[in-house]
């Protein structure tokens, strides 16, 4: 009989995680103005989401925005980038969680991933973070979509291929959800 819950390996794994994305998020970015960030701290919190679940990823996303509050704040804090991190994980748990469902093989394609981190980046970096970036700064949703713009541009294909070649590897290695 399989316990309900969290199991500890699935924990530390998503320790793990955590700490990755806010070393990734809040040290090694690059800043080119207030409303633009540019790092791969998104990665690990897909990752969470694609190997544990949309409740697994959801936590990992909320406590690495939450700790890397407290270790290194960039910008007043604001808990809509809270919700935002929580989707990051929320979305690929979700998609791979669908994907089982309907059909039988493999979630984890290279087609599969790219369009789940293209969903991503647009509903949460264009759309939602710019909403929330717009509101902190008082600045127009328009005014600052197009630079935003630029860097989903970057962030699709740079983001989708790194998880590509982490899922190889880690799917076989990490406890996947639902097994």
């Amino acid at each position: 009989m399989r316990k309900k819950g969290i199991s500890t390996k699935v924990m530390v794994q998503a320790g793990f995680l955590v700490a990755v994305s806010i070393v990734l998020t809040r040290f090694l970015v690059i800043m080119p103005t207030n409303t633009l960030r540019i790092g791969l701290g998104e990665v690990p919190l897909m990752i969470s989401g694609f190997l544990f679940g949309p409740i697994v990823g959801g936590i990992v996303g909320a406590a690495a925005d939450l700790t890397g509050i407290v270790i290194n704040p960039q910008g007043p804090p604001h808990f809509g980038f809270t919700l935002s991190s929580m989707l990051w994980g929320i979305i690929p748990g979700l998609f791979v969680a669908l994907h089982s469902k309907r059909r039988k093989g493999d979630p984890y394609t290279k087609l599969n991933i790219t369009v789940t981190v293209s969903i991503c980046i647009i509903i949460i970096s264009l759309g939602l973070n710019t909403y929330w970036l717009s509101n902190l700064y008082g600045k127009g949703f328009l005014v600052m979509l197009p630079e935003r713009l630029m860097s989903a541009i970057i962030s699709i294909p740079l983001q989708s291929i790194i998880i590509i070649s982490l899922m190889k590897y880690l799917k076989n290695v990490a406890t996947v959800f639902g097994e």
